[in-house]
């Protein structure tokens, strides 16, 4: 967001230079605050609209290789990524690829399965989209985008990856787990985190769109797993329910003009 120079790039790659790779910049920011390549690997799409969802789909829709691999600007590529990454594909028939990543100064992947496996309901759970490579062709054949009302700067500020490789499930499209890891990413607080209300409101809507009137049920489960970590505090729990409450009409509402729209 708001990027006036490519410099960003230098450290993501720090074994050899960015301008090796085929890299489309989708740069959300302000009309007079604009980010121009002159390099032919290095496009850039400066967009004036909100969004992470929004982003990744203009991505997707622009991408210009057979392969594409969601990205962040705070991502470290590790020496070998792009190797197997193509490698992952010509090997096998997967219109989805999830690799594995670790967080900066620590020894472990965030996956720590040393095997691969193909993504199922449950396991897709674990997933970041930073991790996620695709057959572009495939995507845009099946109309695979990233659902907009869901990830940061959205509504709900939460699962957008989830929902993505879920429809990727429900449309018979293969996907798999491949152990490689293929970068580094800052730690994340998001435990700590957990109790906030956007968050709350967020996965409440998650869960209606999941669960349906089930959420009614999970939500007081949930608060209650909230509270016995300490997330919240017991004199927040009726507050926090209602936060959850409002998410869940705030999905319904969206749900309606989406329906009206169509």
């Amino acid at each position: 967001m708001n990027r006036d120079s490519l410099d960003f790039l230098i450290p993501m790659f720090p074994f050899s230079h960015f301008s090796q790779y085929s890299i489309l910049i989708i740069n959300q920011t302000e009309k007079d605050r604009i980010l121009v390549s002159d390099l032919p690997n290095v496009r850039v799409m400066n967009v004036f609209e909100k969004g992470l969802s929004g982003s990744r789909n203009t991505a997707i829709k622009n991408a210009s290789k057979k392969i594409g691999l969601i990205s962040d600007d705070d991502v470290v590529y590790l020496p070998g990524f792009d190797a197997a990454i193509v490698q992952a594909f010509e090997t096998s028939e997967n219109a989805i690829v999830t690799f594995n990543h670790r967080r900066m100064g620590l020894e472990n992947p965030q996956n720590l399965s040393k095997n691969p496996y193909n993504h199922n309901s449950k396991t897709i759970w674990e997933v970041c989209s930073i991790e996620i490579a695709f057959r572009v062709n495939e995507i845009r054949k099946n109309n695979l985008l990233f659902n907009e009302n869901f990830g940061l700067g959205a509504a709900f500020e939460t699962a957008e990856e989830l929902l993505f490789l879920r429809k990727a499930l429900q449309l018979k499209l293969k996907t798999a787990f491949n152990p490689f890891v293929i970068e580094e990413h800052p730690l994340l607080t998001s435990g700590d985190r957990q109790g906030q209300d956007k968050l709350i409101f967020a996965r409440a809507a998650l869960s209606y769109k999941l669960r349906g009137a089930l959420t009614y049920i999970w939500l007081p489960k949930f608060l209650l797993f909230l509270l016995q970590h300490n997330f919240i505090r017991r004199d927040e729990y009726v507050s926090k329910f209602k936060i959850g409450l409002s998410g869940i009409r705030k999905y319904k509402a969206l749900e309606r003009l989406q329906t009206e729209k169509y």
